[in-house]
């Protein structure tokens, strides 16, 4: 049949394609191909058969490899993150934290903010500050950065911020302003940065940057201690930026926890930097100073960004009486030239010693044909200019020795001139330059400043943060608002460094007391005692404590007292001025009016931890014990690692007899401070109360490894060894007490009556 014929005609033709197709290689049509694959996995499936799923290639391959190390590990750190937060893990990292004082929202300082960049038992903090959230229109609000020089260090009632808003007050009394010193000891840029994009938040008029002291030794620096250096900016913005968030925070404390840490964990101040010298050339300096140019550019940026002025200062530093801390000779002088060099440098001490200056030059000048880099030597050769009235030369000698200083406690010129480029000329951008170092020139004998402006080496005493304070006051002026300079008092003068005293209580107590700190936690402390001249140095400043002290009269503390009720009732809202009047009552006896004076430091200020620790301390001498704890524990609770708080819970538990608590707060104490005596004695007693008697023998131990000549600890380690029938080590223990204090009535009773005993 004809359909039939043609159906199969199309099959035959449909088979000869195939055929065609087979013999090129393809066994199979696509169509077919696909049919087949299903029947397969059909079949399979009746079987019971695994059926493999398709391979991914391609592009989907690298997409689904790309999700796995990104998405994937994203989503998890953002649960984990998440349920840290919802759990309240770790601390905050802002330099601020919202709260409300009086039922008005307000922002006060973190005492935790520098956690992420130093371990917390050595971290350090701002002085309290407060300010409220919502800013009045009449406000102009100001923050001053740095490190200690910024923060007034050693006593932030004097800083120049605070002078500087006592000189803007004054010229402009119908205006409000707001200075918020946002400074800290031991840090640099690298947290300053942090710091400056916090306050972009906080409706800022105005940034004040002093800044660069702590460039090598802060914080990722040089010859830090607290950080491992990297070239690598990026890797030091993400350890920071690691640090803020709760999982980083769980990981550094997993670390500590394992021994994996090597951030020192006690406070030694400036000893701890004794082994991490950086020489002047140093590859690793140029790395320092790419990164502080760096990080003032992008503070620069952030407040340039967020529309606020902002003034760099250049950072100036005690040239005349603050010699070098440490010293280090070329790396390739031989032994012959070094034997060569001592022999010659010490000829020249002994001119320089018996006055004879320009022997001693001609000498240091033939020492420094062999090796100049040594900063002593060159220390020597400006002091030897200096007495023969050769002031150039004696001002190089004082830079010299500066720059060749291998501990980098002070700015150096190349800090200042990244500091003066990154300010620039631009004013058109809100950025502007105080150049301190000039002005600070300008105002010291033969342009080079001394003990005239600092306490030691960069810490400004009253009369330098007051000049710091009026150079910054001229540029500000300039760039106040036009709603605030039309209200300027042309009447009044600019005022005086004297009424600047009398404004903020600076008195003759705070003189002594200022000067007593200075030399016994600064001068008499290493790496200081390390500096030429220190023991004439010593001298000059307990001479001037001793007429300090000498002229502390009756009449002369009523007079202090007045002071400070004057300025108190001038300014009664400013909180440093009770809580200084509240020290002086504390001082004198008074500790009932003293209370009165910490309790409105806390009305202004609820986050005063210092204040907290110091009315519980208070409360305990009145003997209210559990007022005493409860003041004691919301210290505790503002700043956990403050020493003052624990050793005064240790103290009031152990009158409570609540020894556990007591053994508690003790050991948290002598963790944080192991250098002070009293700690350890206190913890072995209760200890020994405890009958607990070989912990008691392993406190008093552990506090002679820090205080080895405390009578005290070796009287107390006697005792018990006595009473645990140890008569030998007792009276060893006695008689080296004995050559502590060779007078001690006690340490001879025990003594005498134990040898008594033994015959």
């Amino acid at each position: 049949m004809p359909d039939k014929h043609r159906k199969k005609g199309r099959k035959s033709s449909s088979r000869t394609k195939q055929d065609v197709l087979r013999r090129k290689g393809k066994n199979h049509l696509p169509a077919k191909k696909k049919t087949a694959t299903s029947s397969k996995k059909k079949d399979k499936q009746k079987s019971g058969e695994k059926v493999m799923p398709p391979l991914v290639t391609g592009r989907r391959l690298w997409l689904f490899r790309i999700i796995a190390v990104t998405v994937i590990p994203a989503i998890l750190f953002l649960l984990l993150e998440i349920s840290l937060r919802l759990g309240g893990y770790g601390f905050p990292t802002t330099i601020t934290i919202k709260d409300k004082i009086n039922d008005e929202p307000c922002y006060y300082n973190n005492t935790k903010f520098a956690w992420r960049f130093f371990h917390p038992n050595i971290a350090r903090t701002t002085e309290p500050f407060v300010f409220p959230a919502n800013k009045s229109e009449d406000t102009y609000r100001i923050f001053v950065m740095g490190a200690s020089a910024a923060a007034g260090t050693p006593d932030g009632a004097f800083c120049f911020g605070r002078m500087l808003e006592v000189m803007l007050r004054r010229q402009y009394p119908k205006a409000n302003f707001e200075v918020v010193t946002a400074a800290m000891p031991a840090i640099n840029s690298h947290v300053v940065l942090e710091i400056a994009d916090d306050c972009t938040r906080y409706q800022g008029d105005l940034f004040i940057v002093y800044l660069g002291n702590n460039e090598v030794v802060g914080p990722y620096g040089a010859g830090t201690v607290f950080s491992t250096m990297s070239s690598s900016m990026s890797a030091i913005r993400l350890r920071i930026a690691l640090k803020a968030t709760k999982l980083g925070q769980l990981v550094t404390n997993l670390l500590e926890s394992a021994g994996a840490g090597n951030s020192p964990k006690i406070w030694r101040g400036l000893e701890m930097f004794l082994d991490k010298q950086v020489r002047a050339g140093d590859a690793s300096l140029e790395i320092v100073y790419e990164h502080f140019q760096r990080n003032l550019q992008d503070i620069r940026r952030l407040a340039c960004k967020s529309g606020i002025n902002i003034i760099f200062c250049t950072v100036p530093c005690n040239l005349k009486d603050s010699p070098p801390f440490a010293s280090l000779h070329r790396p390739n002088l031989t032994d012959a030239e070094k034997k060569s060099w001592d022999e010659i440098y010490q000829r020249g001490i002994t001119y320089e010693t018996d006055g004879n200056y320009a022997e001693a030059v001609d000498l240091y000048l033939q020492a420094a044909k062999i090796d100049d880099s040594y900063a002593d030597l060159q220390f020597r050769l400006g002091r030897c200019y200096w007495e023969m009235g050769d002031y150039e030369k004696a001002r190089a000698g004082y830079i010299r020795a500066r720059e060749l200083d291998t501990l980098r406690f002070r700015a150096d010129t190349r800090i200042n001139e990244i500091v003066r480029d990154t300010a620039g000329n631009k004013t058109v951008d809100g950025v502007y330059l105080v150049d301190a170092v000039n002005v600070f020139e300008e105002n010291s004998p033969n342009r080079t400043p001394g003990e005239e402006l600092f306490y030691e080496h960069v810490h400004m005493n009253f009369k330098g943060n007051y000049l710091l304070a009026g150079a910054i006051f001229e540029q500000v002026e300039k760039i106040l608002p036009g709603r605030i300079k039309s209200s300027r008092a042309d009447d009044r003068p600019f005022p005086t460094e004297a009424e600047c005293a009398r404004d903020l209580a600076y008195t003759d107590w705070d003189q002594y007391n200022i000067a007593e700190k200075v030399l016994n936690d600064y001068i008499k402390q290493a790496p200081f005692t390390n500096q030429l001249y220190q023991n004439q140095r010593v001298k000059q400043m307990e001479l001037q404590i001793d007429a300090y002290k000498a002229a502390i009269s009756p009449e002369l503390v009523n007079q202090v007292e007045v002071q400070y009720r004057r300025a108190i009732e001038q300014t009664p809202s400013d909180w440093w001025l009770h809580w200084k009047y509240g020290q002086l009552l504390e001082d004198l006896g008074k500790d009932n009016a003293a209370a009165a004076q910490y309790r409105l430091v806390l009305s202004s200020v609820p986050n005063h931890f210092e204040a907290f620790a110091v009315l519980g301390l208070l409360c305990g001498k009145g003997g209210d014990l559990d007022a005493a704890i409860a003041n004691n524990l919301e210290s505790v609770r503002i700043y956990p690692t403050f020493p003052e708080s624990h050793f005064n819970l240790g103290f009031a538990y152990h009158l409570k007899k609540d020894y556990d608590k007591a053994v508690e707060h003790y050991s948290r104490t002598a963790q944080l401070v192991p250098d002070r005596a009293e700690v350890h004695n206190n913890l072995g007693l209760v200890l020994f109360q405890q009958g607990k008697i070989e912990k008691a023998l392993k406190a008093y131990r552990n506090g002679l490894k820090f205080v080895p000549d405390n009578l005290d600890l070796h009287y107390n380690l006697g005792i018990v060894l006595q009473e645990q029938g140890q008569r030998g080590q007792a009276i060893k223990e006695l008689e080296i007490a004995l050559q502590i204090d060779p007078n001690s009535a006690k340490v001879h009773k025990i003594l005498n009556a134990i040898k008594r005993a033994d015959r």
